[in-house]
């Protein structure tokens, strides 16, 4: 009978004490202050680094229980480092600094961690408390530091743990399609980071825009407050006048493509040079910023296969980031302590299957035995395997951008029959269009003199619309549970071809495109990835709409203009969703004896 590795893992028996405050020097002069816990008592023990703007101190706050899920605004959602009270008893040491900047730590803040993270992984390794054996931990914010600073090559780093964060800074932590993801980041302003006092013709000037000139700035200051989206969003607009209120905020919005001012900030870029064991991962649900995160780094590690691994689990991610610290004591056990836990005998991937709510083992993703699916959009709100007729009727409908959230959002939508029987969607999922666009002034009220009347009109300043994209798993009852979700800038429809692939279109967002009124365009985007079963009975529904919807992120700048939208259905334009669908009846690498312990949140059906 196998032994549930459960029990193989290392189980409390240190107390803890905590040195705080503790000044390291960096290379240059600058010292980081650092929090050290420890496990009381003689010894040299591994180490786990938790590095992160979010900084030490508030790792200490309280938190809510196990059952009762947190937030930003009550739990703490910048707690994200790992348990210290889970790691330490069982015989780690867990460093959290202050970020050069943050907090007690001197210097000028950054998101460029990788030279700070390299002298304190070696200044911890010559510590009499260390058996020079450090790993990182730690979601998010922590996650994307392991990538930067794995990258550097620290002699003393044996393995990492990146789960759950975001790789690319533009593409996940920015701008989604091109759109920006601006109450993503209010979370980040809880980020203790300290802004410098200089001021350039009145505008303080903080650290995330030092690569601009005064001019620059002043041109798209301005730029910005005739644009109608800013000026819709008072929030944003004050960003304008007052720079320093959100330094990451206002860096995002002076810098609207991609370039090297987010790929300084990624981790992506440092993913080639890291060559030692690294475990992956995300919650389904992360479509945002971590699901592509861990994605992007199975694709790009410079790990052998041999040496990585991936975890995707069910939705929902709490903090502190408990769900999955059994895999990752599991995964430092082995690599830190040298303990025979078994993790590198099973298979490199182990997938949570929504739907049918069971894990499974593969070896590779994409899954090799995938039937690439095309869903065609058709009239009358159908999505169907027959290619489209000629002369079909496209679907129309125009967006209200002064929709609240609970205002139902205007959309095409394209749903399936019922099933026959279970259709298991396992991949990466694309969707393919054609469609035209129709940009109109929107009504107002607004200042327009004494002689005014406050009736006005906001004129669009291009022709142009946002795209959001939803694939949703209908049940029996009608009611729905999102599978992925997608963005795309209609402007931004320009295609990478050399990076782009049929089910992972790649646009450069290096330009926005002129979009003629009423022509129809090409578009092109990911909707994520996934692995869901829709049971027999249930339905596919393909939802498109031109601004953000209440069951979905909520997160993103509106697009303050009336837009008709026309999607096109006919055979000279035919639209589709790209599936990957799996067998019936595959079994994979098989299923764990001794999955992950949780608790996890499982993923649930709305009306």
């Amino acid at each position: 009978m196998q032994t549930d590795w459960h029990e193989q893992i290392s189980q409390p028996e240190y107390e803890v004490e905590l040195e705080e405050d503790v000044l390291v020097s960096m290379r240059d002069g600058i010292r980081l202050s650092v929090d050290i816990y420890r496990p009381k008592g003689k010894g040299k023990f591994p180490a786990l680094v938790s590095f992160s703007g979010f900084g030490k101190d508030q790792q200490k706050l309280p938190t809510s229980p196990v059952w009762q899920p947190s937030n930003r605004l009550r739990g703490t959602g910048g707690h994200e480092c790992g348990e210290q009270w889970y790691f330490v008893p069982r015989g780690y040491v867990q460093v959290i600094p202050d970020p050069r900047g943050v907090g007690k730590s001197e210097g000028e803040s950054t998101l460029a961690y990788g030279q700070d993270g390299y002298d304190l992984i070696e200044w911890i390794a010559r510590q009499p408390w260390c058996n020079g054996n450090v790993g990182m931990l730690g979601m998010s914010a922590f996650c994307w530091a392991q990538y930067q600073i794995a990258g550097t090559q620290p002699p003393h780093l044996k393995a990492i743990f990146p789960f759950e964060g975001a790789s690319d800074s533009y593409r996940h932590g920015s701008y989604h399609g091109g759109i920006l993801d601006f109450l993503g980041q209010m979370g980040a302003n809880t980020c203790p980071s300290r802004v410098p006092g200089a001021v350039i013709g009145g505008v303080p000037r903080p650290t995330k825009v030092d690569d601009l000139t005064e001019d620059q700035i002043k041109s798209r200051i301005a730029e910005l407050q005739n644009d109608p989206d800013i000026q819709c969003t008072p929030w944003l607009y004050a960003l304008t006048l007052r720079p320093e209120i959100h330094p990451r905020l206002f860096g995002m919005l002076m810098h609207p493509f991609d370039g090297p001012y987010y790929q300084k900030m990624s981790g992506q870029p440092a993913m080639q040079k890291i060559k030692i064991p690294a475990y992956c991962g995300s919650r389904w649900d992360g479509w945002g910023m971590h699901l592509p995160g861990a994605f992007d780094a199975w694709d790009s590690l410079g790990t052998t296969d041999k040496l990585k691994k991936m975890l995707m689990i069910p939705v929902g991610m709490d903090r502190p980031f408990h769900e999955v610290q059994d895999v990752c004591l599991r995964w430092y056990d082995h690599w830190l302590k040298g303990k025979d836990t078994g993790i590198m005998n099973e298979p490199a991937i182990l997938l949570f299957i929504q739907g049918a709510n069971k894990w499974r083992y593969e070896h590779e993703w994409p899954l090799n035995v995938t039937q690439w699916t095309k869903f065609y959009l058709a009239p009358k709100g159908r999505l169907s395997t027959r290619e489209p007729v000629k002369g079909s009727a496209p679907a129309v409908f125009t967006s209200n951008p002064w929709a609240m959230e609970a205002d139902p959002v205007p959309k095409a939508i394209f749903e399936t029959e019922a099933l026959a029987q279970n259709l298991e969607v396992t991949g990466p999922v694309a969707l393919h269009w054609y469609a035209s666009i129709l940009s109109r002034p929107l009504k107002a009220r607004s200042w327009k003199g004494p002689a005014s009347d406050g009736v006005g009109e906001i004129k669009p300043l291009t022709n142009n619309t946002d795209w959001y994209l939803q694939v949703k798993d209908i049940d029996v009852d009608g009611a729905e549970r999102l599978v992925v979700e997608g963005w795309l800038k209609a402007s931004r429809y320009e295609l990478d071809e050399k990076r782009s692939k049929p089910y992972a279109p790649y646009h450069p967002h290096t330009r926005d495109l002129p979009i003629k009124p009423g022509e129809p365009v090409y578009y092109a985007s990911d909707l994520r990835m996934t692995s869901n079963v829709f049971l027999a009975g249930h339905k596919v529904r393909l939802e498109i709409a031109g601004q953000d919807s209440p069951h979905g992120l909520g997160y993103h700048l509106p697009h303050m203009a009336e837009v008709e939208h026309t999607v096109y259905t006919d055979s000279e334009r035919p639209s589709y969703l790209l599936l990957p669908v799996i067998p019936c009846g595959y079994v994979g690498a098989g299923e764990p004896d001794f999955p992950p312990a949780g608790p996890f949140r499982m993923p649930r059906y709305r009306r």
